[in-house]
């Protein structure tokens, strides 16, 4: 980027921000609003962090998954023990995880969220081995620890969560996807009973740090609370999830990560020693799957798929760009991605001089504040240039690459950002934004998880 002051500053203020939410032995999205550590957030933490301290990244990917569950899951928070209850909700006492793996009950909820973590690991270990001889050789060791339990999450994803039978990974809960009140789901979740009594009896914290008008709505976090009481008093068990649990979807993000997510563990098994084989095939069987169902011929789109009713969603969300992460993907899907992401929906930072909007422009639901309905965020347009850069598109990537970074310097390390005006939305010193600004400022790379292994 052609403004060196720009860069240093950013650089700078990105640093800081992550230094000042390290907390022990992982690193918090934000002091106030979220006090634990959140599952992929930990992944976007870690690759921003690997520039300025990798020792620090290692062990935020390596605290989360000393919470993995017996069966491979890997929780969506991890709770910190010195965090009193009452300064989150829904905190440990609400999700009354049992004990499991020799850690204490009520150490982790029973969600996922998108396991970007093997990417993350790889870029890790890349950007690790150009500090030194002693950070190699730990990077090394980090990725040996890694790599089972890596695989172990994508086999429970793989495996347990196939509520479709189609080779697609099932969400259970909005939260899971990591874009919660998407109207990606609200066809699916209409289905989802809203009890606001619920909300007499837990009450929400979220909208004592944020403004009621940027967040979720009591609606939605009634379906939300109820959805996670149905799945907890099910024993967080993935068994007959088709026949007794009322929201199972297929989401093309998260399901793009999950085949992203392969290929990474492709390189990762070439540094451990194991068979990169099984990886590169899996991800391809992702690829196909996503390409044959989540595809709308008739709007030339990615949408998300109600596993009950086999319908898929009407909206047109961010989430349906992302499966441009993948190096397999048929070239004329590819390019009908570039397409959406181009149209006055979305608008690429040619038409708008910013970064994508998380929800169609033009739709009447549009809400240029509430979260996931219409905000700029910063990680999934991180996400979308990389998938940019697999498939050629570097003009388009670099002019999205500078737009997050023009967005960043000048409204600051924001949750998320105002689709319209560009101002800061949410919590500030966002540790993902921070991080993932440092990548930007740095790596212009094609990403290495998506080159042939």
């Amino acid at each position: 980027m052609h403004c060196p002051d720009i860069s240093a500053d950013l650089w700078k203020s990105a640093a800081r921000v992550l230094d000042a939410n390290w907390s022990t032995d992982h690193t918090v999205p934000s002091r106030r609003l979220y006090p634990h550590q959140w599952s992929w957030d930990a992944a976007f933490i870690a690759i921003g962090l690997a520039y300025v301290n990798p020792t620090r990244a290692w062990r935020d990917l390596r605290s989360l998954f000393e919470a993995q569950w017996p069966d491979g899951r890997v929780p969506h928070i991890v709770f910190d023990p010195r965090t009193a209850e009452d300064d989150y909700f829904p905190g440990p006492a609400f999700w009354d995880v049992p004990a499991y793996g020799g850690r204490p009950a009520r150490g982790s909820t029973g969600l996922v969220q998108p396991p970007l973590h093997a990417v993350a690991a790889w870029e890790v270990y890349r950007r690790a081995t150009a500090h030194g001889v002693t950070c190699a050789r730990e990077a090394g060791e980090q990725l040996a620890w890694l790599y089972p339990r890596l695989v172990a999450q994508q086999e429970y994803l793989t495996g347990r969560r196939d509520a479709g039978g189609d080779g697609l990974a099932s969400i259970v809960h909005p939260w899971e996807s990591g874009l919660d009140n998407s109207p990606s789901w609200d066809a699916a979740m209409a289905a989802v009973p809203a009890d606001l009594t619920l909300l007499d009896r837990f009450q929400r914290r979220d909208i004592q740090n944020a403004e009621a008008a940027h967040r979720p709505t009591d609606i939605d976090y009634a379906r939300y609370v109820g959805l996670v009481l149905d799945y907890r008093d099910g024993g967080y068990l993935d068994t007959g999830l088709a026949q007794r649990h009322a929201f199972l979807v297929e989401c093309p993000s998260f399901n793009s990560i999950l085949a992203a997510a392969e290929l990474a563990l492709a390189h990762i098994a070439g540094v451990v020693g194991a068979d990169p084989d099984q990886h590169r095939e899996r991800a391809r069987r992702i690829t196909t799957a996503i390409s044959a169902h989540l595809f709308d011929p008739a709007t030339q789109t990615f949408r998300s798929r109600d596993v009950h009713s086999r319908a898929l969603s009407p909206a047109r969300c961010v989430s349906g760009l992302l499966p441009l992460l993948l190096p397999d993907l048929p070239s004329w899907q590819a390019q009908a991605i570039m397409t959406e992401a181009g149209s006055p929906r979305f608008g690429l930072p040619a038409r708008t001089g910013l970064p994508l909007p998380s929800y169609d422009r033009t739709a009447p639901g549009f809400d240029p504040l509430r979260y996931w309905r219409g905000p700029i965020w910063i990680n999934v347009n991180w996400l979308l240039r990389r998938g940019m850069l697999v498939h050629g598109y570097r003009d388009e990537a670099e002019e999205l690459r500078q737009a997050m970074i023009r967005l960043v310097h000048a409204a600051g390390h924001f949750e998320y950002f105002h689709p319209g005006t560009g101002a800061g939305i949410g919590a500030p010193a966002f540790s993902w934004t921070a991080a993932l600004s440092l990548d930007l400022l740095a790596d212009r790379s094609v990403p290495a998880y998506a080159r042939a292994a």
